[in-house]
């Protein structure tokens, strides 16, 4: 049976226009004469504009933190002040205003001296948690940080150093991807420049995309998820690349055991504009060709930026990615896969008040798996392109107010066959292509209702439709999955026809109304309370049956059998800094459930599958947890203790499918479920010359589902198991060290350099990244199987820039 599709497609837009028009007439009444100070923050050396540092009035509670593109606008009554500068790792800046009109001062300042008598860093109050700000479940990295910590193989990363800090994990050595709250890795919005990164591991997780001589900015968001970001209920990874130095040109880089990297700034059309170009690739094939190995394995990325100052008022920036790995076994096997991003985007500034930017983004990630034994190749892709228009307006010291829009156009490519030769038994094969848009509007205001309470509230409507294009399954009373109680097992369900949906029609339209809100309470100047909701809808899914990311998953976007993921997240936490903000600790305790989650059947097949609903159930998850980070932020010795207690589950019932669901219908453990999770990290600078760092990791073991008993059936013998994710894998740790030696050099000298000797695992701590059970061939006894990927792994890296 074929039905012709009369729907057409149909985009679902909630009308805010009548609420901003409402919130921009928000005028506060003020008994005095109001004037406002704007303009950019930027570094002195190279021109970079500095995301987060703080612009204050010095004796009163008015003040701003520059946004992600360093401008500032402060509003205040008429009078005499001092306007304070202040930045992690940057001298203080101290100007007197007389503010009798409208002011722009665009300030540059210097990082701070490294002196042998000045080596003891400083903490200010723009790196701590800004007590009086409502924002939480927010974690910032320094990329000087970063380089600072021992990972393996030599390479700095960002994503492990982020791992170290509380409520984030991965799935294990040698796994891509990262885990947030006890949510999946699909669940995780990963921006470069605003670009989505769909896979962001090189080397099968080894390595990260991030290359650090290229980052200029780290930001992640565990919860309290603002308005302007949609699309993955469980994290926000915002990662910016550098301007490129608009001073003078400038080289950095480093040679390391496996991999190399180089990175060149310079400026252009005389100081109006500057580039940067940053460069990576491995040797690894080099290294097992004179091992006598007939293997390969490597990657290489590529970063590039520029921007061109129209005037005061308009600057334009064009941005890209493009990164590709590649492995090869012998002549058998070949797999390759990588991101390319591009942005396209136009800062302006209306007024002293009123900021835009204005992004056109280009995201495509792409894999490809070659049989040479079976003659065939598998590619596989998602691209999508996305136009968006942020504002934020700055109406007073008490009341700022962001929103915008999006639209993101998606392109599906779930796998295509190609046989490589013409004698090849495999037949060509092209899975269905999909197509998507998914749309956003928000509106977010920050408003400082009293002395002490600060607010920040708003919300975002999400509209997501699945567009036609191809024919859609019909199946037996509408049930892709049914429940087989005989063999007590899930099967696919009877397929009776099939719908025929153009490209202009509609096949499913979804729409959602995101609030979030938080609040923030100054208890005293060192100490505040904070709470916060978000309410996230996520319209895109990644299939995998394995624990952990591998290229060939699949992204299907949500459409007549699967629905969006939403998740609500509720936090509570205190704050507070000690002996002149020199330590600070932070605590929180949060719930998160989300609806409609996938799951598997069991013995479920997603690779080279046309209706993948035949394979699926949804059901719902839960997490839930507290998190402590204690910081020693001043002195030679500096660095932090995290520690993460949580639980993570999941709960799918068979619902129309019939039967109890997965797991007889009861809570299991996700696999991202940590009981325990304790990191401690310290960096020491004894001189000039010398410094130390050093890692300690300590988390319960990843879930897993053993066997727990076996019998025969016609002379095979047929294991049985247990709950599923009702065991462990042993508990995880290691210890890393790290030396960093700054050879002397001339004073005036353009070139310095540095060596870095790192130790992961110190201790050789063989840990567990899978048990496999078997027979031993020769003796008829069953066995568990440990494997480990890492042991010690030494390195050595040489940096230099100039």
């Amino acid at each position: 049976m074929i039905k012709k599709g009369k729907r057409k497609v149909r985009l679902r837009w909630l009308c805010v226009t009548s609420i901003i028009v409402l919130l921009l007439s928000y005028t506060p009444i003020l008994a005095q004469e109001n004037y406002t100070i704007s303009g950019k923050i930027s570094d002195i050396d190279n021109g970079e504009t500095l995301f987060g540092a703080s612009v204050f009035l010095e004796g009163t509670t008015i003040g701003v933190v520059t946004n992600e593109y360093g401008f500032y606008s402060i509003t205040a009554p008429k009078g005499e002040y001092r306007l304070l500068i202040t930045y992690m790792g940057y001298a203080d800046i101290k100007q007197d205003v007389n503010l009798n009109k409208n002011q722009n001062f665009n300030f540059e300042i210097s990082e701070t001296s490294t002196k042998l008598d000045e080596v003891e860093v400083t903490a200010e109050e723009s790196e701590i948690a800004v007590l009086r700000k409502p924002e939480m479940s927010v974690l910032k990295m320094n990329i000087e940080t970063v380089k600072q910590m021992p990972v393996v193989l030599g390479e700095v990363d960002i994503l492990k150093s982020l791992q170290m800090l509380p409520g984030v994990t991965n799935n294990g050595e040698g796994t891509g991807g990262f885990h947030v709250r006890g949510g999946a890795g699909d669940q995780n919005l990963v921006l470069l420049d605003e670009a989505i990164i769909y896979n962001t591991s090189h080397m099968f997780g080894f390595f990260s995309v991030f290359n650090a001589d290229a980052i200029k900015d780290v930001k992640l968001y565990k919860g309290g998820i603002p308005a302007r970001y949609g699309g993955r209920v469980s994290s926000v990874l915002d990662v910016r690349q550098k301007d490129g130095n608009s001073k003078r040109f400038a080289a950095t880089g480093g040679i390391g055991i496996i991999s190399s990297r180089l990175a060149l700034e310079a400026p252009l059309f005389k100081e109006k504009g500057s580039f940067l170009i940053a460069g990576r690739s491995s040797y690894a094939n080099l290294l097992l060709k004179a091992a006598g190995q007939d293997n390969s394995v490597g990657f290489y990325d590529l970063n590039l930026k520029t921007n061109y100052k129209i005037n005061a008022n308009n600057r334009l920036f064009l941005s890209g990615y493009f990164g590709r790995d590649s492995f090869e076994l012998g002549d058998t096997f070949s797999n390759s896969y990588g991101n390319s991003t591009g942005n396209l985007r136009w800062n302006h500034i209306f007024n002293d008040k009123l900021f835009s930017n204005l992004s056109a983004i280009y995201s495509k990630y792409d894999y490809k798996l070659g049989l040479t034994f079976a003659e065939f190749d598998w590619v596989s892709s998602i691209t999508n392109y996305n136009l968006k228009y942020d504002l934020k307006y700055y109406f007073s010291d008490t009341f700022k107010l962001d929103f915008g829009g999006s639209g993101i156009y998606y392109e599906f490519d779930p796998g295509e066959i190609k046989p490589t030769s013409e004698t090849s038994a495999v037949n060509p094969l092209l899975l269905d292509r999909k197509k998507a848009i998914e749309s956003g509007v928000y509106v977010n205001a920050e408003h400082k209702l009293t002395e002490k309470l600060t607010a920040q509230y708003g919300f975002r409507y999400s509209a997501f439709t699945r567009l036609g294009g191809q024919p859609m399954t019909e199946y037996e009373n509408n049930q892709p999955v049914v429940y087989n109680s005989d063999l007590g097992i899930y099967e696919r369900g009877t397929a009776i026809g099939e719908t025929v949906y153009d490209s202009g029609d509609a096949i499913k339209s979804f729409g959602n109304l995101e609030p979030r809100a938080s609040l923030a309470y100054t208890i005293d100047d060192n100490s505040s309370l904070k709470a916060g909701f978000s309410r996230v809808a996520q319209y895109i899914h990644l299939l995998s049956n394995t624990s952990s990311a591998t290229p060939l998953d699949v992204w299907a976007p949500s459409g007549q059998y699967i629905d969006p993921q939403l998740s609500n997240q509720y936090a509570l936490g205190y704050f507070r800094s000690f002996k002149n903000k020199a330590y600070s600790m932070e605590a929180e305790v949060y719930y998160k459930n989300t609806d409609n989650r996938i799951d598997y059947i069991d013995g479920s097949d997603l690779i080279g599958q046309n209706t993948i609903e035949t394979e699926i159930l949804t059901g719902e998850s839960r997490a839930y947890g507290l998190e402590l980070l204690f910081r020693k932020n001043e002195g030679k010795f500096t660095g932090w203790i995290a520690y993460t207690l949580s639980k993570s589950e999941q709960r799918t019932p068979g619902g129309i499918a019939g039967g109890l669901g997965i797991n007889d219908g009861n809570w299991y453990n996700t696999p991202y479920d940590r009981t325990h999770d304790i990191s401690i990290s310290g960096s020491y600078q004894l001189n000039e010359k010398w410094s130390f760092g050093t890692n300690l990791v300590f988390q319960t073991g990843r879930p897993v589902t053993y066997p727990n008993g076996q019998y025969e059936y016609e002379g095979v013998s047929i294991a049985s198991y247990s709950d599923r994710n009702s065991d462990r894998l042993p508990a995880y740790h290691r210890l890393d060290l790290s030396v960093n030696y700054k050879p002397n050099r001339k004073p005036n000298a353009k070139l310095k350099g540095e060596w870095v000797l790192g130790l992961y695992n110190a201790y050789n701590r063989k840990n567990a990244a899978s048990v496999s059970f078997g027979q031993n061939i020769e003796t008829g006894a069953n066995e568990a199987t440990r494997t480990a990927i890492f042991g010690i792994v030494p390195s050595l890296t040489y940096n230099f820039k100039f």
